[in-house]
């Protein structure tokens, strides 16, 4: 739960307000004057700070909130405030305070219930800020190839509306990229983009992560949770790897979809899901539905409007400067001079056939970076296998020599090949079948 800060010069309300929300799971600090709680906000940081407005001493609950907004900025700032001192704390409230309760509190599920909503306005602020340098971080989607011509004009039309979208490719083709397009292109822009990966969460914590959970829910549950539904409240929830979800949580998914409500785990209350819908997946759904591992109803609600996006290998002309974007960053993250690739090795990454797509070449630029000594990239340098071929004539003979290669560095780990790929373990186990590799 939440670190929180607490400063009344009153000592039974002081107590009254650290036994309220330790109760609910909260760590808490106090302070009994306004000196006091600027020693505390040297030596460490809180989530929250609950501050009486009037404080003995030179500093009060007005510079207290100064301090926090100056070097605390992702602290939330509740003020306390006794008869005659709510327009102050209306006037600090445009000063960045989160919200004010007015003396004395009337129970401790007021303050809990306060406290509560900004703790989560703080994590949706993360989050939020989180999302965009991710989204500046990464590559553009398309580099003049014409095999992404009619992905880039679907996405144009798509984002302005608010139509569910469904994203299709293997993995590694920027299926996240596009989503955060579509985000930011629509008129949600301006709200959260929050992303759940459905492969990456068991089973038994997937419900609570997307719809969220009451207090006592469950064993551990030792306080209310907003799930990832409500966090993208306003914005857009990119369900990836969609078809890894099990059948009852597909239920309840659909639920959402058809009606736009839903409970928390363990709760009662009925929640509105105002949000954009955008899911994608590495795998054959259709063929899932047919063979009865996906529900056709939930297909045909996610799949309002489908984009698939072409592997690396139907797009060579976006490989070149594809490469050159993803070493700049790799240069700026490895905090060094900018790095270059040599003609030599600018036609071996052409003619690979990158069966991990943009993720194995960024893993391989990655490794070349950090073992190269110098600014400059040679062939050698990026341990890739070069079809003897015309490279569009070999790609399927290079791929599986790429995997059979890695296997062996690997002593036939498949998980371990599978992330030198850069590729999933069902995509690697679904090459290993079609190329026959034992």
């Amino acid at each position: 739960m939440a670190s929180i800060l607490i400063v009344d010069d009153e000592k039974g309300i002081r107590e009254f307000l650290v036994e309220a929300l330790r109760d609910d799971g909260h760590q808490t600090h106090d302070a009994a004057d306004g000196e006091a709680a600027l020693r505390l906000l040297d030596e460490r940081a809180f989530d929250v700070m609950v501050t009486d407005l009037r404080l003995p001493g030179p500093a009060d609950g007005m510079d207290l909130l100064r301090k926090a907004r100056a070097d605390a900025p992702d602290m939330e700032v509740i003020l306390l405030t006794a008869y005659g001192t709510v327009d102050t704390a209306v006037e600090a409230m445009k000063l960045g305070a989160f919200d004010y309760l007015q003396k004395p509190v009337s129970s401790p599920g007021e303050l809990r219930l306060l406290v509560s909503r900004a703790v989560e306005h703080r994590s949706l602020l993360a989050l939020r800020d989180r999302s965009l340098r991710e989204a500046e971080s990464m590559p553009r989607l398309g580099y003049g190839d014409p095999a992404m011509d009619p992905v880039i004009k679907a996405l144009t039309k798509v984002s302005p509306t608010q139509a569910t979208v469904l994203l299709l490719g293997e993995s590694g083709t920027g299926k996240e990229l596009a989503a955060r397009i579509v985000h930011q292109e629509s008129p949600r822009a301006g709200g959260p983009f929050v992303p759940v990966n459905c492969a990456a969460i068991s089973e038994h914590l997937m419900e609570s992560e997307v719809f969220g959970h009451e207090r006592g829910a469950f064993t551990g549950a030792t306080g209310a949770r907003r799930g990832r539904l409500e966090l993208a409240e306003g914005g857009t929830l990119f369900l990836d790897e969609i078809a890894e979800l099990k059948m009852p949580l597909q239920g309840k998914l659909l639920r959402v979809l058809q009606d736009g409500r839903f409970e928390r785990v363990g709760g009662s209350r009925t929640i509105q899901a105002d949000v954009r819908w955008i899911a994608a997946t590495n795998r054959d759904i259709e063929t899932m539905v047919r063979t009865g591992k996906f529900r056709e109803d939930l297909y045909h609600r996610l799949a309002v409007f489908p984009i698939r996006l072409p592997p690396l290998r139907e797009r060579r002309a976006d490989i070149a400067p594809l490469a050159d974007t993803l070493l700049e960053r790799i240069s700026r993250e490895l905090a060094r001079p900018p790095l270059r690739l040599d003609d030599a090795a600018r036609r071996a990454i052409q003619g690979a056939p990158w069966p991990g797509n943009v993720r194995e070449l960024a893993n391989t630029l990655e490794r070349a970076a950090i073992l190269v000594d110098g600014d400059t990239i040679r062939a050698e340098d990026l341990d890739i296998d070069l079809p003897t071929e015309s490279p569009v004539g070999s790609l399927a003979e290079a791929e599986r020599a790429t995997i059979e290669r890695v296997l062996t560095e690997v002593g036939g780990n498949r998980r371990r090949a599978a992330e030198r790929l850069g590729i999933g373990l069902r995509t690697l186990y679904a090459k290993l079948k079609q190329y026959e590799i034992r």
